[in-house]
């Protein structure tokens, strides 16, 4: 059953006679035609149903961001879209830099330990990101990003239940062009990034970009003098494009980055205990004092080939085949200090092939894609656990290899002028192998065979088994929409999630046997009605949804400390829960000059049922500790799901005659409490709502080849956290710690084209 607060109600009643009001205001005036460019604002093309439409058009919730808005925002990397984008959550993980954490609607994945799949799918240029590591993307060359929002499994496929973020890059064209941009600004920002195409004939082009990002850190490691959360990050891009005649089309691309930033280790938020007592406590967030050292590296690469036919008038064949790898070599200080309290040296490693074909109609009334899709991947890592308290490294290892097959249609059907139906499913088989050892008892604070150290001898095995499981389900995706004229279309939408099942790689068979059976597939069945269109003779535009989620099997990872002085891991098809809630977002230009942008969410997201089990102390002799069922449905929260977050951002454009023009903006991001785990913990949440303050300055010059621009962030210089880590008691040093976002920033941006 679903639960119900007074203040979801309200909220809920009060966005559907919004919803229901919208078509009667509007039809009492409606214009003959809709506005070229809604009215001078921007109007966007998006791929969300894999054809070009136009953002207003689509019956689907969904945010959209050009080149030009996102680089006249300052935006470095793709985590900037949480500040303007309803209902969403993203953010570098924790103890990470280039580590991704995704939430839509209160859907996501924390852990990016390999194994354990995103619930936001990110997708570059249609090809599927699989694994978290290397993943906020820097935002360099590119054409748009769109997020959409709940189940995207008919058309985006596995983990999509969440919803989708899809980084389009800029086509190469032919004309030729160079464009150079030098970013400057506080903790020594030095930014190189260039990009530039150019044709070798009259069919065939290529292009490259390059992006280097220098910064010192935030912080320092008061204990070794390093920076810390700093950034040195290289990336670099090469394309070429060929267009043998006005039906073929071929895009041949290659990505690579390399993350050298130092390990980014906690702030420790409680005085420590054990090894840490006389640890410090330092006032700036930023500061650590952690000595497992600064190691770090990150590379990711990939490569993707895209042909595309049209062989018929409103018939194109596509395929895409790519393949993706990655590796991260970091260090994880959790206690914080130069004791070995807890310390944990990580390895991962990922690689992926993706290949798939998609066929595409597009005719005056039908249109739809239908295709096929196969991953072949693999996600492997190691670490230890190193507790110095009782003289012991646990090393834990493990693999994981999925072999997944799809097959998918989605149809659109004009039934009349004004009422559009549109149809889909895919059908998806996840062929799961997982392998996982676990080892205690390797006698001092030292580092296990996994990391170098061979004359380390095991003790007990914990885990040591290799299982496999196979999981197949058909989602289906339904939509009507109806306009009830060219200023306003309504839509409602029912929509199927899963994500496959797997296995926990920190599971332990000596505490919880059935860890080797893995953990099952969880669903999501998510209905939506929503508006979009415009008003004021297209002064105005507006996306609106209602939302509600019910969310079964839901997927949870924890990890527990035991009496004997290890952690023990559960991922628990927890039960169910419901979430509701509401998205409106759109723009209003008030004059020539004077434009707004607006964004409003509000999720209430409450578990109905929490099964998971909770470890005590075995009353009878010898001291064990054993693992007994609950429901936790009462004291469960949902994780990196505010209830409210909102964005306002006003636009003033002023013509400087032959010197050009300068648009400045302030915008402002909300985002009420939230909680970093399942279970609220005053230490480590974000216990208080903070609002985000922004300034840029852009300065276009008359030539069109120049542009200036002040970017200044965070201007109240807020604290707020993003991620954080909790193993409370001596025995672990008291781990209590949390990671923050960007503080105050001004950086200075020259860019210059060459045309």
């Amino acid at each position: 059953m679903m639960k119900l607060t007074i203040r979801s109600v309200r909220a809920c009643a009060a966005a559907a006679a919004a919803l229901c009001a919208v078509p009667a205001v509007l039809a009492q005036d409606a214009p003959a035609a809709r506005p070229a460019a809604t009215g001078g604002l921007e109007e966007i093309t998006v791929t969300a149903r894999r054809r070009e439409e136009s953002l207003q058009d689509v019956p689907i919730s969904l945010s959209a961001f050009s080149a030009e808005k996102i680089e006249s925002a300052g935006a470095i990397d793709i985590t900037w879209l949480q500040q303007s984008t309803p209902n969403l959550t993203l953010q570098v993980a924790r103890g990470s830099n280039s580590t991704l954490i995704a939430f839509i609607r209160g859907i996501g994945q924390q852990d990016p330990l390999w194994g354990f799949e995103p619930g936001v799918g990110l997708y570059v240029d249609d090809v599927y990101v699989s694994r978290p590591q290397g993943a906020v993307l820097d935002i360099f060359d590119i054409e748009r990003i769109e997020v959409l929002r709940g189940p995207q499994g008919t058309l985006y496929g596995r983990n999509t239940i969440g919803g989708a973020i899809k980084y389009v890059t800029r086509p190469l064209g032919q004309e030729t062009r160079l464009d150079t941009r030098v970013n400057l600004g506080s903790y020594a920002q030095t930014d190189l990034i260039v990009s530039g195409s150019t044709p070798l004939s009259d069919t065939f082009a290529v292009g490259a970009s390059a992006a280097l990002y220098r910064r010192d850190g935030y912080g320092e490691n008061k204990l070794t003098g390093e920076e810390h959360y700093d950034k040195d990050v290289d990336a670099f891009r090469l394309s070429a494009e060929w267009t043998p005649s006005d039906d073929l089309f071929f895009r041949l691309a290659g990505d690579f980055v390399d993350d050298d930033s130092n390990a980014k280790h906690g702030h420790r938020e409680a005085p420590g205990a054990g090894l840490t007592a006389s640890d410090p406590v330092f006032k700036d967030p930023y500061d650590t004092y952690a000595g497992l050292g600064s190691d770090n590296s990150v590379e990711t690469m990939g490569v993707s080939l895209l042909a595309q036919w049209r062989f018929a008038e409103a018939m194109t064949f596509k395929s895409i085949t790519a393949y993706r790898e990655g590796e991260t070599d970091t260090l994880i200080d959790f206690d914080m200090g130069p004791s070995p309290a807890l310390d944990v040296p990580a390895l991962y490693e990922d690689d992926q092939l993706t290949q798939e074909f998609q066929l595409l109609y597009e005719g005056e009334r039908i249109q739809g894609v239908a295709g096929l899709y196969y991953l072949d991947a693999t996600a492997s890592g190691a670490f230890d656990t190193i507790v110095g308290a009782i003289n012991t490294t646990i090393a834990t290892s493990g693999e994981v290899e999925t072999t997944s097959y799809a097959v998918f249609a989605d149809v659109s059907y004009d039934i009349t002028d004004a009422w559009k139906a549109s149809l889909g499913g895919r059908w998806t088989r996840d062929e799961r192998e997982g392998t996982v050892y676990r080892s205690r008892f390797f006698e001092g604070v030292i580092r296990s065979p996994l990391f170098g150290n061979d004359a380390a001898v095991p003790g007990l095995v914990r885990s040591d088994y290799t299982n496999d499981r196979t999981d197949d389900e058909f989602t289906p995706r339904v939509s009507v929409s109806y306009q009830f004229s060219d200023e306003l279309t309504v839509y409602a939408a029912y929509a199927e999630g899963f994500k496959a099942g797997g296995f926990d790689m920190r599971g332990d068979v000596v505490l919880t046997p059935d860890t080797v059976n893995g953990y099952d597939p969880e669903y999501v069945d998510s209905y939506e009605i929503g508006a979009k269109g415009s008003a004021f003779d297209g002064r105005m535009t507006f996306n609106a949804a209602v939302f509600r989620a019910e969310y079964e099997d839901q997927q949870i990872t924890r990890q527990q400390p035991t009496v004997t002085g290890s952690i023990a891991s559960f991922v628990d098809n927890a039960g169910s829960s419901t979430i509701q809630g509401v998205e409106l977002e759109g723009a209003v230009r008030f004059t020539d000059r004077l434009t707004a942008t607006y964004g409003i969410g509000y999720t209430d997201a409450e578990f109905d049922e929490y099964r998971t089990f909770q470890l005590v102390t075995n009353p009878t002799p010898p001291p064990a500790t054993i693992s007994v069922p609950v429901d936790l449905s009462d004291t469960a929260v949902f994780q990196n799901t505010p209830e409210w977050n909102g964005n306002l951002a006003l636009s003033y454009l002023h013509e400087l005659q032959e010197w050009g023009s300068v648009l400045g903006t302030v915008r402002g991001s909300y985002r009420s409490e939230y909680s970093m785990f399942e279970f609220e913990n005053e230490l480590v949440d974000q216990t208080e709502d903070y609002t985000l303050l922004d300034v840029d300055l852009v300065w276009n010059l008359q030539d069109g080849r120049t542009r200036v621009a002040l970017h200044g962030r965070n201007l109240t210089d807020e604290a707020y956290k993003i991620g954080g880590y909790y193993f409370a008691g001596p025995t672990f040093g008291n781990v209590v710690n949390s990671f923050y976002g960007p503080p105050r920033t001004f950086t200075l941006s020259v860019g210059y084209s060459f045309r």
